[in-house]
């Protein structure tokens, strides 16, 4: 099969032709029809990922057509039209016990622990507790737009964010997590506000629901800012980023217990930031984690998007190949693209 294909960190992502995988036992491998180009592939290209043993092959916001199973799967056959969370969780530990299969103890993440779909085939691990059947009437290219940035941001907004109708609900960062997350917000009746340095992406921030956009290029001061608009300050903040300056002024921009929810990766430079955390104990804010959200808990969110609810498939920007997803790829840290890309198979 044709592959995305790295072997040092850093260095160019090539096109190779590499062997197909075949289906071990519990797993099923998947003919990938479409699938997103996401910012954690670039981490796991630099290395920022300890996941990533090298050779590889990224790419984890997959979806597709089953081609074969390995034995002792039960509930999937050859041409099963299927999605599956980037994190995925091996069934019988005490996390996925409890229905928290996202931060399992044996976790799977196609494209970070194993090969990726960045490739026409992909081997999923644990597919009876993990694969998702996509509605016959979701197109792939939607599918794959959910595939990580948006089931992060509904769980981070719905799940960890306890979002409400009426509630201010700061945005930093309007790639796919943030752009998602506006989404979202919106669609449960809250008012988004949409921070990021780019005018266009703004602009897309705005036509998702976003209510007010700072510019935080332009900006003198983006926490005051935020708080003029939210009337006080936001009740949910998410940093969509993942960067110390943004994570900062998540936490700083939030009303008194306010709770904000990190949802980009504070990876390489941008690891280990300083928090506010005398704002913390005086305000009584909370400090939120989200990663990922479980196969059993996509259901909802796929009868929203069926009913016409919520639109997912607005934030696609385009969708190339696989050897311009390479180029994409490599070029994700320039922040140039507005809204999903997507390789299309």
């Amino acid at each position: 099969m044709h592959a995305a294909f790295f072997d040092q960190f850093r260095a160019p992502i090539r096109l190779e032709q590499v062997p197909d995988p075949t289906p071990g036992p519990g797993d099923v491998v998947v003919r990938v029809c479409a699938t997103g180009i996401c910012r954690s592939d670039w981490h796991g290209w630099q290395g920022h990922d300890s996941d990533v043993r090298l050779p590889h092959v990224p790419g984890h916001e997959l979806a597709g057509v089953v081609e074969a199973v390995g034995a002792g799967v039960r509930h999937w056959r050859p041409g099963d039209r299927v999605t599956v969370p980037f994190c995925v969780g091996c069934g019988h530990c005490p996390q996925c016990a409890a229905g928290q299969q996202q931060i399992c103890d044996q976790y799977f993440q196609p494209g970070f622990t194993a090969w990726g779909s960045f490739a026409e085939f992909v081997n999923i691990r644990y597919a009876d507790h993990n694969l998702v059947r996509l509605p016959e009437s979701m197109a792939f290219t939607t599918a794959a737009v959910l595939g990580c940035r948006f089931i992060t941001a509904w769980r981070g907004v719905t799940a960890q964010g306890r979002v409400r109708g009426g509630e201010w609900v700061a945005v930093h960062g309007c790639g796919g997590v943030g752009l998602s997350a506006i989404l979202i917000a919106a669609a449960f009746g809250a008012q988004p506000i949409a921070v990021d340095i780019d005018d266009e992406k703004l602009a897309l921030a705005r036509s998702l629901g976003a209510v007010a956009t700072v510019n935080a290029r332009q900006s003198a001061d983006v926490v005051a800012e935020l708080k003029h608009h939210s009337k006080g300050g936001a009740h949910l903040s998410i940093d969509a980023l993942g960067s110390r300056e943004t994570c900062r002024n998540s936490i700083l921009g939030l009303r008194k217990q306010g709770r904000h929810v990190q949802l980009g990766l504070l990876a390489g430079a941008e690891a280990d930031p300083a928090l506010p955390m005398s704002a913390v104990i005086s305000g009584e804010l909370e400090i939120i984690g989200s990663h990922g959200m479980q196969a059993h808990r996509f259901p909802e969110m796929l009868d929203m998007i069926v009913s016409g609810q919520i639109q997912p498939e607005r934030m696609l920007g385009k969708v190339v190949s696989l050897a311009d997803g390479i180029r994409e790829l490599m070029d994700l840290n320039s922040f140039r693209n507005t809204g999903v890309t997507v390789i299309g198979m």
